[in-house]
C-alpha cells in the first residue's frame, strides 16, 4: 500500500540570506544583491531536499519574508496597524491594514513556483495563502470609496488566479494555508467566524472542477512560530468537524505534537469523505528532537487502524519556518526531519503490505 508524503513548505533560510534580507530593508544592499542570495539559498534548499528523498519538494519558501504577506509586496495602500495576533509565549504578529482599492496581488504564488522547477526535476508543491487570511487586512470600519462586498469579489478572483496559476504551470499540489482556522476558534468558541471563513474558501474553491479539486489542498496547524503557537490550545474536536466541509481533496494536519491521538483518529474517521485524504503530521516541528524511522512508522500504522490507507498520507506539522526571521529550527534539524518522516513512512508502508 502506498503512503504519499509531502512536505509542508517553509525550510529555515541560511544564515546569508536572513542577513540579506535585514541589509536590504535597512536599504544597505541593492535589490540585486538580495535575488542572488536568495537564488543561492533555492538552489542549496532545493539540492538538500533531494538528497532527503523526498518525492515531492517545495521551494522552502526562501524568497518569502512571510507565508500570509507574499502577495502584498511593494503594495502601496497598506498601513502596518492591522490585527495583532497574540502568541502563547507573549510575542505577536501583526497583518498590515488595507487603505485603499482595488485589491491585487502584487505577486503570485507560480513566480515561485516556476523558479523552483526550473532547478529539479522532482514534482513541486506550491503553498499559496488562504483568501480568508487576507480577508483580515480589510478594516473593521470600512474604506471610503471601496465597500466590503467589492474588497471580497476582488479577493476571490485573486485567490482563484493564485491557485489556477500554480496549477496551470504544473504544481504536484496546490496547498492552501489556513492557519487562522483554529485560532478563529479561539477567538470565537461559538464557531460563527470559523465557518464565516470556511464559506469565503469555499467561494474560491467552487470555481474550480472536481477533477482540477483532486490536486488542491488544506492545511492548518495551531501557528507555529519561533517555537510558539497562538491556538494550540483549541481541542480539534471543535475545529475538524467544520474544516471537513472545505471542498478540498487533501487535508494536510497538524498532528505529531498533539496528545490526544486516538480521539483525533476517531474523529477523523468519522469526518472523512470517500473522496478525501488526510496527510497527518508526523514531525513536531517546534521540538529540535529528530524523530526516529521507527517513531513514524509507529505512527502511521496505529493511524492506519482508524483510517484507511488508501486515505492517508504524512507531513510535518508546520512550516519549519513561516516567517522569515523565524530561526528557531536549525537548517539541518528541518531536513533530518524530513528524511525521517520519508523513510518512517516507507517503512509503514512494508509493514502494512
Amino acid at each position: 500500500m502506498k503512503i504519499p508524503t509531502e512536505p509542508i513548505g517553509s525550510i529555515p533560510r541560511p544564515v546569508y540570506l536572513t542577513n540579506a534580507m535585514r541589509a536590504f530593508a535597512a536599504n544597505q544592499i541593492t535589490h540585486e544583491e538580495l535575488l542572488s542570495a536568495q537564488d543561492q539559498a533555492l538552489i542549496d534548499t532545493i539540492r538538500q531536499f533531494e538528497e532527503t528523498g523526498s518525492p515531492v519538494i517545495t521551494d522552502g519558501e526562501q524568497s518569502k519574508s512571510s507565508f500570509v504577506t507574499y502577495p502584498l509586496e511593494g503594495m502601496v495602500q497598506l498601513a502596518s496597524d492591522g490585527i495583532v495576533i497574540p502568541f502563547a509565549d507573549g510575542h505577536t504578529r501583526q497583518l498590515p491594514r488595507l487603505t485603499g482599492g482595488r485589491f491585487k496581488y502584487s505577486i503570485h504564488a507560480n513566480r515561485y513556483l516556476n523558479k523552483a522547477k526550473a532547478y529539479t526535476t522532482l514534482p513541486v508543491k506550491q503553498a499559496v495563502i488562504s483568501a480568508s487570511a487576507l480577508s483580515l487586512l480589510y478594516p473593521a470600519d470600512g474604506i471610503a470609496g471601496y465597500p466590503r462586498d467589492q474588497f471580497v469579489a476582488d479577493l476571490l478572483d485573486e485567490a482563484e488566479s493564485d491557485i489556477r496559476m500554480c496549477l496551470q504551470d504544473g504544481a504536484h499540489t496546490v496547498q492552501i494555508d489556513f492557519t487562522e482556522a483554529r485560532l478563529a476558534v479561539k477567538l470565537d468558541p461559538s464557531r460563527a467566524l470559523l465557518r464565516m471563513l470556511i464559506d469565503l474558501n469555499n467561494q474560491v474553491l467552487d470555481r474550480f472542477t472536481a477533477k482540477e479539486r483532486i490536486h488542491i489542498g488544506v492545511h492548518t496547524c495551531p501557528g507555529g512560530d519561533h517555537d510558539s503557537t497562538h491556538s494550540a490550545d483549541v481541542d480539534y474536536a471543535d475545529l475538524l468537524p467544520d474544516l471537513f466541509n472545505l471542498r478540498v481533496s487533501n487535508f494536510y494536519l497538524e498532528y505529531a505534537a498533539e496528545k490526544n491521538k486516538k480521539d483525533i483518529l476517531k474523529l477523523i474517521r468519522r469526518l472523512i469523505k470517500p473522496s478525501q485524504r488526510v496527510y497527518l503530521g508526523v514531525t513536531n516541528v517546534l521540538n529540535p528532537r529528530v524523530e526516529s524511522n521507527e517513531e513514524i512508522c509507529d505512527l502511521v500504522q496505529e493511524a492506519a487502524s482508524y483510517i484507511s490507507p488508501d486515505q492517508l498520507g504524512t507531513t510535518d506539522d508546520c512550516g519549519f519556518s513561516p516567517f522569515a526571521d523565524d530561526v528557531s529550527t536549525a537548517r539541518e534539524v528541518a531536513f533530518a526531519k524530513i528524511k525521517a518522516r520519508v523513510e518512517g513512512t516507507a517503512l509503514a508502508e512494508s509493514k502494512l503490505g
